[in-house]
């Protein structure tokens, strides 16, 4: 019980946060169409190129889209910057103060680097997001904390290793994070290649599914991380980039690793739009091997659980699938 009373936790400090289904009137045609004419301009004079990517649209969501978007869709991530503002976060792991200071002092670099070579790690995302956000007359803050992907998993002595930003708008907040969205590195020959691949999904997110895998560094300096929520979320299960499409939320289990005796069962649970009509599945890997579970699945509104029973022991892998796409892994040990 004690890891739902830290969830539950969690969810209340992120319940002040909005999301992109207000504005579900908003056609961002015109806002993408405008980022897309602006392809491959000049950062060197920042104000006007915050002008001319939101002089022409109406409404304030819109001209943060247009941003956004062009941010997403022009800057490049650069690994070798990421390896070595990791390195440093390790190395200062155990001492925040330093790190934030060391992190507060090397914006200016990230940023002349982000000019120069329209390149650049998680800090430099996030800073260009504020820069230009601020420009077009939004109140606009960079958030550090800890991220987690299907790559990069973590542990409880592991450094803060991200950045993204919360944004206000018609007076609420929203959160967003412009590197994941940008696209991905993948590693070909030990070699790192940046795969640009614009994606909207962590536009203005659902909170509550933005905290499977971004955790906060507390806003006050002085305020140290809370051990156990960071850990709750360390232990939860490994969350997808396209659970944000619509958006799918994985409530249940908790934790990612689950054990249980032979013949007994697990009921995974998501939290899904009231509309949802996407096929859901179970994919069960045991050694290698994967199958199509046989998982009775219960919909109700807005959730459906999938209840599968485990009748031979050994390590699964478990994959929940939505039209074939990757929502979310959990790992289940049979005894």
């Amino acid at each position: 019980m004690r890891i739902f009373t830290i969830l539950f936790t969690l969810l209340i400090s992120i319940m002040s946060f909005a999301q992109r289904s207000d504005f579900q009137e908003i056609d961002f045609t015109k806002a993408d169409s405008v980022a897309h004419y602006y392809k491959d301009a000049s950062l060197a004079n920042l104000p006007v190129l915050t002008h001319n990517l939101t002089t022409s649209l109406e409404t304030d969501v819109e001209k943060f889209r247009a941003i956004y978007t062009w941010i997403g869709s022009n800057i490049a991530n650069d690994y070798s910057s990421y390896v070595k503002i990791s390195n440093k976060r390790k190395r200062l792991a155990k001492h925040r103060q330093a790190f934030l200071e060391w992190n507060r002092s090397i914006t200016p670099k990230v940023f002349k680097s982000l000019l120069d070579n329209r390149k650049t790690a998680c800090t430099g995302y996030a800073y260009l997001v504020k820069e230009m956000a601020n420009l077009a007359g939004f109140t606009c803050d960079i958030i550090d904390g800890y991220g987690r992907t299907p790559s990069l998993l973590l542990e409880e002595d592991s450094a803060p290793n991200h950045s993204w930003n919360r944004i206000e708008i018609n007076d609420k907040w929203y959160l967003c994070d412009a590197t994941w969205s940008a696209g991905e590195t993948i590693i070909i020959d030990s070699s790192p290649f940046f795969q640009p691949d614009y994606f909207d999904g962590y536009f203005l997110a659902n909170p509550v599914l933005f905290s499977k895998n971004h955790f906060p560094l507390p806003k006050e300096e002085s305020q140290p991380i809370k051990k156990e929520s960071l850990n709750a979320f360390i232990a939860g299960p490994v969350v997808y980039k396209e659970a944000f499409l619509a958006p799918i939320i994985p409530i249940a289990p908790a934790v990612m690793q689950n054990h249980i005796q032979k013949g007994a069962s697990v009921t995974f649970t998501l939290h899904v739009p009231n509309e949802f009509v996407g096929d859901v599945q179970l994919l069960l890997n045991k050694g290698g091997s994967q199958k199509i579970g046989d998982a009775n699945i219960i919909k109700k509104q807005a959730e459906i659980s999938l209840v599968q029973k485990f009748e031979k022991k050994g390590l699964y892998d478990v994959h929940i699938s939505v039209d074939d796409q990757l929502i979310a892994t959990y790992v289940v040990k049979v005894k």
